[in-house]
Protein backbone atom coordinates (compact mmCIF):
# COMPACT_ATOMS: atom_id res chain seq x y z
CA UNK A 1 0.00 0.00 0.00
CA UNK A 2 0.93 3.77 -0.48
CA UNK A 3 1.24 5.90 2.69
CA UNK A 4 1.28 9.77 1.91
CA UNK A 5 2.00 11.61 5.33
CA UNK A 6 0.05 15.10 5.28
CA UNK A 7 0.54 18.02 7.40
CA UNK A 8 -2.82 18.10 9.00
CA UNK A 9 -6.22 17.24 8.12
CA UNK A 10 -7.15 19.55 5.47
CA UNK A 11 -3.96 18.70 3.70
CA UNK A 12 -5.45 15.07 4.21
CA UNK A 13 -9.27 16.08 2.73
CA UNK A 14 -7.98 18.32 0.06
CA UNK A 15 -5.59 15.60 -1.71
CA UNK A 16 -8.28 12.51 -1.10
CA UNK A 17 -11.00 15.03 -2.85
CA UNK A 18 -8.54 16.17 -5.58
CA UNK A 19 -8.59 12.13 -5.93
CA UNK A 20 -12.27 11.64 -5.94
CA UNK A 21 -11.89 14.52 -8.32
CA UNK A 22 -9.67 13.34 -10.99
CA UNK A 23 -11.64 10.09 -11.21
CA UNK A 24 -14.76 11.71 -11.48
CA UNK A 25 -13.40 13.63 -14.63
CA UNK A 26 -12.39 10.35 -15.99
CA UNK A 27 -15.32 8.45 -15.45
CA UNK A 28 -18.06 10.72 -14.18
CA UNK A 29 -20.45 7.84 -12.91
CA UNK A 30 -18.44 6.78 -10.47
CA UNK A 31 -19.30 4.99 -7.68
CA UNK A 32 -17.89 6.30 -4.46
CA UNK A 33 -18.10 4.86 -1.14
CA UNK A 34 -18.26 6.78 1.88
CA UNK A 35 -17.71 6.62 5.22
CA UNK A 36 -19.63 8.94 8.23
CA UNK A 37 -17.58 10.09 11.24
CA UNK A 38 -15.42 13.20 12.20
CA UNK A 39 -12.64 12.28 10.39
CA UNK A 40 -13.87 12.05 6.94
CA UNK A 41 -15.22 15.62 7.16
CA UNK A 42 -12.65 17.59 5.54
CA UNK A 43 -12.56 15.05 2.39
CA UNK A 44 -16.29 16.10 2.13
CA UNK A 45 -15.77 20.20 2.62
CA UNK A 46 -13.16 20.30 -0.11
CA UNK A 47 -14.58 17.93 -2.78
CA UNK A 48 -18.23 20.72 -1.59
CA UNK A 49 -15.68 23.51 -2.86
CA UNK A 50 -14.24 22.13 -5.99
CA UNK A 51 -18.06 21.52 -6.95
CA UNK A 52 -18.98 25.07 -5.95
CA UNK A 53 -15.75 26.32 -8.04
CA UNK A 54 -16.74 24.33 -11.00
CA UNK A 55 -13.63 22.22 -10.91
CA UNK A 56 -15.36 18.94 -10.61
CA UNK A 57 -19.21 18.22 -12.46
CA UNK A 58 -20.89 15.63 -9.89
CA UNK A 59 -24.05 15.86 -11.69
CA UNK A 60 -23.29 11.93 -12.47
CA UNK A 61 -21.83 11.17 -9.81
CA UNK A 62 -22.82 7.53 -7.13
CA UNK A 63 -22.71 7.78 -3.57
CA UNK A 64 -22.79 4.02 -1.60
CA UNK A 65 -22.88 3.73 1.77
CA UNK A 66 -20.41 1.99 4.29
CA UNK A 67 -22.50 0.75 7.22
CA UNK A 68 -26.47 1.92 8.90
CA UNK A 69 -27.65 1.39 12.25
CA UNK A 70 -30.10 -1.94 12.56
CA UNK A 71 -33.76 -0.53 13.56
CA UNK A 72 -33.28 3.26 13.28
CA UNK A 73 -35.68 5.29 10.76
CA UNK A 74 -34.27 5.88 7.87
CA UNK A 75 -34.95 9.55 8.39
CA UNK A 76 -34.02 9.45 11.94
CA UNK A 77 -31.54 12.56 12.35
CA UNK A 78 -28.90 10.35 13.70
CA UNK A 79 -29.23 7.16 11.12
CA UNK A 80 -26.43 7.24 8.64
CA UNK A 81 -28.23 7.59 6.02
CA UNK A 82 -29.83 11.17 7.33
CA UNK A 83 -25.86 12.00 8.29
CA UNK A 84 -24.92 11.46 4.55
CA UNK A 85 -27.50 13.24 3.34
CA UNK A 86 -26.51 16.76 5.44
CA UNK A 87 -22.93 16.10 5.18
CA UNK A 88 -22.26 14.66 1.59
CA UNK A 89 -25.45 14.41 -0.62
CA UNK A 90 -26.66 18.03 0.05
CA UNK A 91 -23.35 19.99 0.25
CA UNK A 92 -22.49 17.98 -3.28
CA UNK A 93 -25.89 18.94 -4.89
CA UNK A 94 -26.58 15.13 -4.99
CA UNK A 95 -30.00 13.43 -4.89
CA UNK A 96 -31.36 10.79 -3.17
CA UNK A 97 -31.81 8.87 -6.38
CA UNK A 98 -27.88 8.14 -6.98
CA UNK A 99 -27.72 6.94 -3.40
CA UNK A 100 -27.48 3.57 -2.30
CA UNK A 101 -27.21 1.67 1.41
CA UNK A 102 -28.71 -1.23 3.50
CA UNK A 103 -31.92 -1.04 4.65
CA UNK A 104 -31.47 -0.69 8.28
CA UNK A 105 -35.34 -0.98 9.30
CA UNK A 106 -36.14 -4.48 7.06
CA UNK A 107 -37.53 -7.06 9.35
CA UNK A 108 -35.24 -9.48 7.50
CA UNK A 109 -31.85 -8.30 8.42
CA UNK A 110 -29.41 -11.18 6.39
CA UNK A 111 -31.51 -10.53 3.41
CA UNK A 112 -31.18 -6.44 2.84
CA UNK A 113 -27.45 -7.31 3.91
CA UNK A 114 -27.63 -10.19 0.89
CA UNK A 115 -29.41 -7.61 -1.27
CA UNK A 116 -27.00 -4.49 -0.35
CA UNK A 117 -23.97 -6.94 -1.53
CA UNK A 118 -25.65 -7.67 -4.84
CA UNK A 119 -26.79 -3.96 -5.22
CA UNK A 120 -22.92 -2.70 -5.06
CA UNK A 121 -22.30 -5.07 -7.95
CA UNK A 122 -24.97 -4.41 -10.05
CA UNK A 123 -23.94 -1.02 -9.35
CA UNK A 124 -21.13 -2.18 -11.31
CA UNK A 125 -18.76 -2.22 -7.92
CA UNK A 126 -17.04 0.70 -6.04
CA UNK A 127 -14.67 2.53 -7.72
CA UNK A 128 -13.38 4.72 -4.42
CA UNK A 129 -14.06 3.53 -1.29
CA UNK A 130 -13.34 6.44 1.84
CA UNK A 131 -12.59 4.67 5.34
CA UNK A 132 -11.97 5.45 8.35
CA UNK A 133 -10.00 3.66 11.22
CA UNK A 134 -10.67 3.19 15.02
CA UNK A 135 -8.57 3.19 17.59
CA UNK A 136 -8.43 -0.94 17.85
CA UNK A 137 -7.92 -0.90 13.83
CA UNK A 138 -11.71 -1.71 13.03
CA UNK A 139 -12.68 -0.70 9.23
CA UNK A 140 -16.57 0.06 8.72
CA UNK A 141 -18.15 -1.73 11.60
CA UNK A 142 -15.74 -4.78 11.14
CA UNK A 143 -14.21 -4.79 14.79
CA UNK A 144 -11.20 -6.61 15.72
CA UNK A 145 -11.22 -10.73 14.79
CA UNK A 146 -13.65 -10.05 11.88
CA UNK A 147 -13.33 -12.38 9.24
CA UNK A 148 -11.01 -11.04 6.29
CA UNK A 149 -13.11 -12.75 4.27
CA UNK A 150 -16.85 -11.42 5.43
CA UNK A 151 -18.94 -10.20 3.49
CA UNK A 152 -22.23 -7.02 4.45
CA UNK A 153 -23.63 -8.63 7.56
CA UNK A 154 -25.06 -7.71 11.24
CA UNK A 155 -22.73 -7.11 13.50
CA UNK A 156 -23.46 -6.77 17.83
CA UNK A 157 -22.11 -2.86 18.70
CA UNK A 158 -19.53 -3.06 21.52
CA UNK A 159 -20.45 -1.54 25.24
CA UNK A 160 -17.92 0.55 24.36
CA UNK A 161 -18.79 1.67 21.04
CA UNK A 162 -22.00 2.29 22.31
CA UNK A 163 -20.88 4.53 25.22
CA UNK A 164 -18.97 6.23 22.81
CA UNK A 165 -21.74 7.52 20.36
CA UNK A 166 -24.39 8.28 22.97
CA UNK A 167 -22.68 11.86 22.07
CA UNK A 168 -25.37 11.54 18.90
CA UNK A 169 -27.99 10.36 20.90
CA UNK A 170 -28.41 13.37 23.72
CA UNK A 171 -25.94 11.36 25.69
CA UNK A 172 -28.63 8.59 26.35
CA UNK A 173 -26.85 4.95 25.81
CA UNK A 174 -30.16 3.95 25.67
CA UNK A 175 -30.80 5.17 22.53
CA UNK A 176 -28.14 3.88 20.94
CA UNK A 177 -28.73 0.50 18.55
CA UNK A 178 -27.33 -2.79 19.78
CA UNK A 179 -26.43 -3.64 15.91
CA UNK A 180 -25.86 -2.56 12.72
CA UNK A 181 -25.44 -3.44 9.37
CA UNK A 182 -21.61 -2.98 7.89
CA UNK A 183 -20.17 -3.94 4.70
CA UNK A 184 -18.09 -6.92 5.49
CA UNK A 185 -13.97 -6.78 5.21
CA UNK A 186 -14.34 -9.08 1.63
CA UNK A 187 -16.52 -6.71 0.00
CA UNK A 188 -14.53 -3.81 1.10
CA UNK A 189 -11.77 -5.14 -0.82
CA UNK A 190 -13.45 -5.46 -3.92
CA UNK A 191 -13.60 -1.94 -4.10
CA UNK A 192 -10.95 -0.46 -7.36
CA UNK A 193 -9.45 1.43 -4.54
CA UNK A 194 -9.51 2.08 -0.95
CA UNK A 195 -8.50 5.17 0.82
CA UNK A 196 -7.68 5.24 4.54
CA UNK A 197 -7.41 8.43 5.96
CA UNK A 198 -6.48 8.88 9.74
CA UNK A 199 -5.52 11.50 12.06
CA UNK A 200 -4.37 12.32 15.29
CA UNK A 201 -2.21 10.42 17.82
CA UNK A 202 -4.45 8.59 18.83
CA UNK A 203 -4.78 6.52 15.96
CA UNK A 204 -1.11 5.83 15.60
CA UNK A 205 -0.75 2.83 17.15
CA UNK A 206 -3.57 1.41 14.68
CA UNK A 207 -2.05 3.01 11.48
CA UNK A 208 1.06 1.43 12.65
CA UNK A 209 -0.14 -2.08 12.72
CA UNK A 210 -2.47 -1.36 9.53
CA UNK A 211 0.83 -0.83 7.25
CA UNK A 212 3.68 -2.12 9.28
CA UNK A 213 2.51 -5.06 11.48
CA UNK A 214 1.41 -8.60 9.59
CA UNK A 215 -2.06 -9.20 8.22
CA UNK A 216 -4.19 -10.61 10.95
CA UNK A 217 -7.92 -10.66 12.19
CA UNK A 218 -7.42 -8.87 15.71
CA UNK A 219 -6.65 -5.82 12.75
CA UNK A 220 -9.10 -5.64 10.18
CA UNK A 221 -7.35 -2.66 8.65
CA UNK A 222 -4.62 -4.81 8.53
CA UNK A 223 -6.29 -6.25 5.31
CA UNK A 224 -5.58 -3.59 3.11
CA UNK A 225 -1.94 -4.90 2.83
CA UNK A 226 -3.79 -7.58 0.02
CA UNK A 227 -5.55 -4.68 -2.00
CA UNK A 228 -3.45 -3.93 -5.15
CA UNK A 229 -4.44 -0.34 -5.13
CA UNK A 230 -4.39 1.08 -1.25
CA UNK A 231 -3.63 4.41 -0.06
CA UNK A 232 -3.48 5.31 3.60
CA UNK A 233 -3.28 9.22 4.61
CA UNK A 234 -2.19 10.39 7.77
CA UNK A 235 -1.45 13.43 9.43
CA UNK A 236 2.06 14.06 10.97
CA UNK A 237 0.61 12.86 14.54
CA UNK A 238 -1.55 9.89 13.15
CA UNK A 239 2.11 8.88 11.49
CA UNK A 240 4.16 9.44 14.96
CA UNK A 241 4.45 5.22 15.48
CA UNK A 242 5.77 4.38 11.58
CA UNK A 243 8.83 3.18 11.58
CA UNK A 244 9.04 3.40 8.14
CA UNK A 245 8.20 7.10 7.83
CA UNK A 246 11.31 8.67 6.38
CA UNK A 247 10.77 5.94 3.33
CA UNK A 248 7.24 6.78 2.86
CA UNK A 249 7.76 10.56 2.92
CA UNK A 250 10.80 9.67 0.18
CA UNK A 251 8.75 7.51 -2.47
CA UNK A 252 6.04 10.03 -2.47
CA UNK A 253 7.84 12.95 -2.61
CA UNK A 254 9.38 11.44 -5.76
CA UNK A 255 6.77 9.43 -7.30
CA UNK A 256 5.64 10.48 -10.56
CA UNK A 257 3.42 13.79 -11.14
CA UNK A 258 0.79 12.01 -13.08
CA UNK A 259 0.30 8.85 -11.06
CA UNK A 260 -1.90 11.13 -8.07
CA UNK A 261 -2.49 8.78 -5.48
Amino acid sequence: MEVVIVPDAEAGGELIAEAMAQLLRRKPGALLGVATGSTPLPVYEALAAKVRSGAVDVTRARIAQLDEYVGLPADHPESYRSVLRREVLEPLGIGMDQFTGPDGTAEDVQGACEAYDKALVDAGGVDLQLLGIGTDGHIGFNEPCSSLASRTRIKTLTEQTRIDNARFFDGDVDQVPHHVITQGIGTILEARHLVLLATGEGKADAVAATVEGPVAAVCPASALQLHPHATVVVDEAAASKLKLADYFRYTYANKPEWQGI
